[in-house]
C-alpha cells in the first residue's frame, strides 16, 4: 500500500501571480509563505486556478521549483500535471516527480472527451510512468466528461491513486464516491473541489477541500474544515454561511479572475490573468466581491 502525504484538511489551489506579463516568482513565494504561516494543510500549484494551460513548460518548471523551495517539507506539494494528451500528462508528471513534488493532481483529459474506458486507460498509463501518488480531478464543467463512480471505483484499485478532487457539483455523486470507495479504501481521500460544497461534502464523509477561497482566507477556511472533521457541524455551518457570499462571488466569472481581483484589493500578489481569460470583471461582479470582502473585515 502506498503511503500518501495527502491527508484530511485544506489544500490551496494557488493562483499564478503575473507582473508585466511575466510570472511574479517573488509574489508567488510570498503567497506560499502566507499559506504556510496560516496553517494550511498543503498547496497546489499549476492547477486550474494557476492558469496552467497558459504557461510554457519552462514557466511551469519555475513555478514548481519556487513552490518546492518555499514549502521545504513544511507542507506537501500537490502539483497539477494533467493534459488532454496522455503522453504529455506522463511527461509533466515525471518532471514533477524528478523535481521533488509530493504528488500529482491529474484532471480528466479535456476537449477530446474520452469514454469511461479511455479515462481508465489514461490514468492506468500514468501510474506506469511515475511513482508519486496521484489525485484524480473530476470537473465535468471544464472537461466535458464526468468520471462515473464505477470508473472511479476501478481507479481506486490502483494503490498509487490515493484520492479524488470532486468538482462535479453533484452532491449525490460525491456521497456515492465516499460510500462505495471508502468501504474498500478507508485511506482514499475525497476532497471537495467547490468551496460552497465543502460543508455538505464533509457531512457525507469527504476529507476536506482543495480551495480557491483559501488563497484569501487560509486560516478561516481551515477552521471550517477542522470543525467539520471533528464533528462540530454547528461551528462549521456558521463558518460556511459567513463565507458563502465570498464563495459565490469567486465564481461569478471564470476562475481565477475573481480571486485575483480580490487578492489585489487586499494587497496580495496577483496581477492580471493571461488571455484568453479577461482580467476586467463586470461591475456587478466587482460589487459582489467588494461586498463579500467588506462583510468579512
Amino acid at each position: 500500500m502506498m503511503i500518501s502525504p495527502f491527508k484530511e484538511g485544506t489544500y490551496t489551489a494557488l493562483i499564478t501571480p503575473f507582473h508585466d506579463g511575466a510570472i511574479d516568482l517573488d509574489g508567488l513565494k510570498k503567497n506560499i509563505e502566507f499559506q504556510i504561516e496560516s496553517g494550511i494543510t498543503g498547496i497546489l500549484p499549476l492547477g486550474t486556478t494557476g492558469e496552467t494551460p497558459t504557461l510554457l513548460s519552462s514557466e511551469k518548471e519555475k513555478v514548481l521549483k519556487a513552490s518546492l523551495e518555499v514549502a521545504a517539507g513544511k507542507v506537501p506539494v500537490m502539483v497539477g500535471t494533467g493534459h488532454y494528451s496522455t503522453t504529455e500528462t506522463c511527461h509533466q508528471t515525471k518532471m514533477a516527480e524528478e523535481l521533488g513534488a509530493d504528488g500529482a493532481l491529474i484532471v480528466t483529459p479535456y476537449y477530446n472527451k474520452p469514454t469511461q474506458s479511455g479515462i481508465l486507460k489514461h490514468f492506468e498509463a500514468v501510474t506506469q510512468c511515475t511513482q508519486i501518488p496521484i489525485i484524480v480531478y473530476n470537473i465535468q464543467g471544464r472537461t466535458g466528461v464526468n468520471i462515473e463512480t464505477s470508473t472511479l471505483c476501478a481507479l481506486a484499485e490502483f494503490p498509487q491513486i490515493v484520492g479524488v478532487k470532486e468538482a462535479s457539483g453533484n452532491i449525490s455523486q460525491i456521497g456515492d464516491v465516499v460510500d462505495r470507495i471508502r468501504q474498500k479504501r478507508p485511506d482514499f481521500q475525497v476532497y471537495s473541489g467547490d468551496d460552497a460544497l465543502t460543508l455538505p461534502a464533509m457531512a457525507l464523509g469527504a476529507s476536506g477541500v482543495i480551495s480557491v477561497a483559501s488563497n484569501l482566507y487560509p486560516t478561516e477556511i481551515g477552521e471550517l474544515v477542522r470543525a467539520a472533521l471533528r464533528g462540530d457541524f454547528e461551528q462549521a455551518r456558521q463558518l460556511h454561511y459567513k463565507y458563502l457570499s465570498l464563495f459565490k462571488a469567486l465564481f461569478l466569472e471564470s476562475n481565477p479572475a475573481p480571486v485575483k481581483y480580490a487578492m489585489k484589493s487586499l494587497g496580495m500578489a496577483a496581477g492580471e490573468c493571461r488571455l484568453p481569460l479577461c482580467s476586467e470583471l463586470s461591475e456587478s461582479t466587482q460589487r459582489a466581491l467588494k461586498a463579500a470582502i467588506a462583510q468579512l473585515a
